[in-house]
């Protein structure tokens, strides 16, 4: 048990060394986007004094290093600033103090971006686990050749056209869902369910092939073990013996490529989202881009990163939790 908790905490310990590093990475790669937020809400109009005004009443003049501590130090308590678009459709309207900030702008989105991330992994993941199950126990045949090519076809199609394949034949051609999915808060959760169909379809036609193939190659890699021979010698259906014997000694690769998958659900929406009008957080982020709103962006890519970094290490810890040897390495 001591080796499990320590192995454990060397995970987590490294993961967050790994996202301290990534922070840095993101705030100087958003810092150097092209582009500055002053001269983009003046206009033509823009003066060297009005720009430096706007520049110093947001922070813009500080040094880089300066301005990632403060960030930072917000970042460990939660509270990573107020939207650049908020203070200026504040200014717009004559000043106040209802500003929004950008844990309270990104909260609603990251909910709804989970929860199409959710929908998605209850489709993809069993589909893709018993597809891997039924191409390993009829592996070389039709139904495997088959399987391959449509997961792999699928895969290395770009998300916006399987997204546009769907939307026309499951909302042009035939009326089935809906193609844009107008969420809202408060919304049925049915209802919400239906216009996230379209969206989690198109992920999971995306994610499936890497759940599928590796199931597939876990389980008929240990076709050939002794006691897969014992149990077919007892006379156990083919079907049993990949379900009961085989399954649970493949799990640590297959979770390893689901948990990376669903971090895909997570930081790869982006396309998808923004394709369906989805609200979710991969929308949030390009809409923060093309204003240039730094706060925005930084937060997005942070969470991009934390949940990829999250999932992993999950992945990581529940592998070692179900594989004896890697519990006790020599």
């Amino acid at each position: 048990m001591n080796s499990i908790l320590r192995i454990i905490l060397q995970r987590l310990g490294l993961g967050l060394v790994t996202l301290f590093v990534v922070s840095i990475v993101i705030f100087v790669a958003v810092n150097l986007l092209p582009g500055d937020f002053a001269e983009l809400i003046l206009g033509q109009g823009a003066t060297p004094e009005t720009v430096a005004t706007i520049r110093r009443d947001l922070g813009l003049d500080q040094p880089l290093v300066l301005r990632y501590i403060d960030w930072l130090r917000g970042m460990l308590t939660l509270d990573l600033g107020t939207s650049f678009s908020q203070l200026n459709r504040v200014s717009n309207l004559g000043g106040g103090s209802d500003t929004t900030t950008v844990v309270e702008q990104i909260a609603p989105r990251l909910s709804n971006t989970l929860f199409l991330a959710g929908v998605t992994a209850s489709i993809a993941v069993p589909f893709s686990i018993t597809l891997g199950i039924l191409a390993a126990l009829y592996r070389d045949t039709a139904f495997d050749r088959s399987a391959n090519i449509f997961t792999l076809s699928s895969i290395s199609s770009p998300e916006f056209f399987m997204a546009y394949v769907l939307i026309l034949f499951l909302a042009v051609l035939n009326p089935i869902l809906p193609s844009l999915s107008n969420i809202y808060q408060g919304m049925p959760f049915w209802e919400r369910v239906e216009k996230s169909l379209l969206p989690a379809l198109t992920l999971t036609l995306v994610v499936t092939a890497h759940m599928m193939r590796m199931t597939r190659a876990a389980i008929i890699n240990l076709l050939a073990s002794p006691y897969i021979e014992m149990a077919r010698l007892k006379g156990l259906s083919p079907i049993r013996v990949i379900v009961k014997h085989a399954l649970p000694n493949a799990l640590a690769p297959i979770i390893n490529v689901i948990a990376l998958n669903l971090a895909y659900l997570i930081t790869g929406v982006v396309v998808v989202e923004v394709v369906f009008v989805y609200p979710g957080i991969g929308q949030l982020f390009v809409d923060s881009v093309k204003i240039r709103d730094i706060p925005v962006v930084q937060a997005c890519c942070l969470i991009f990163a934390a949940a990829y970094i999250l999932l992993n290490l999950t992945a990581d810890i529940l592998s070692i939790l179900s594989n004896p040897r890697l519990r006790h390495p020599k």
